[in-house]
């Protein structure tokens, strides 16, 4: 099997492909994808997103359902997977609604990550570069979002910031063959 990173970050704004780009380059190894949904939906519009999103995949992915436990699924991941976490920020987001210790989430988040089986992609949202929020809520994930992400990425061995569905790679070096 090509070696491949053990931690990606694929981080990007809103709607930029990083999903995408992170299905496909997870797709390309000869491993097992499994695809850890974190997002919930709340209504019609998010139904419909998440619905959009299942069928774009193939059928080779098996979806694990997470919208607040990553550790354990990432815990039980076998040495011939594959995982994909999309995404970090429908996550984080599902621990601030539910009211939940941020700190301790984040804290038992990356240390997982620090002791991983197999490849882990991450895709999270870059939320830095928009304007401060005009509420307390907003401006409380923003502050998490951007600390997650920096936590993350400091441990990564491969951080790639996707712009209109184009790869830039920030920290580590893309495996040959994939993507």
């Amino acid at each position: 099997m090509p070696q491949l990173p053990k931690l990606t970050l694929v981080i990007g704004a809103a709607s930029s492909g990083k999903s995408n780009w992170a299905e496909n380059f997870c797709i390309t190894s000869p491993r097992a994808p499994i695809y850890i949904a974190t997002a919930q939906a709340f209504d019609a519009e998010m139904v419909t997103k998440i619905a959009h999103h299942r069928k774009s995949r193939s059928n080779r992915w098996q979806t694990l359902e997470a919208p607040l436990d990553l550790v354990t699924p990432l815990s039980n991941a076998g040495e011939n997977q594959i995982l994909l976490v999309d995404c970090l920020t429908m996550w984080l987001s599902n621990h601030l609604l539910a009211q939940n210790d941020i700190s301790a989430e984040s804290d038992q988040l990356v240390n997982m990550c620090e002791k991983l089986a197999c490849p882990v992609v991450l895709v999270t949202n870059e939320v830095g570069a928009s304007v401060v929020p005009d509420n307390p809520l907003a401006r409380r994930f923003q502050s998490e979002q951007g600390r997650l992400n920096q936590r993350l990425a400091a441990i990564s061995d491969l951080v790639v910031n996707v712009i209109s569905g184009l790869p830039l790679c920030l920290k580590g070096t893309l495996p040959r063959g994939l993507i």
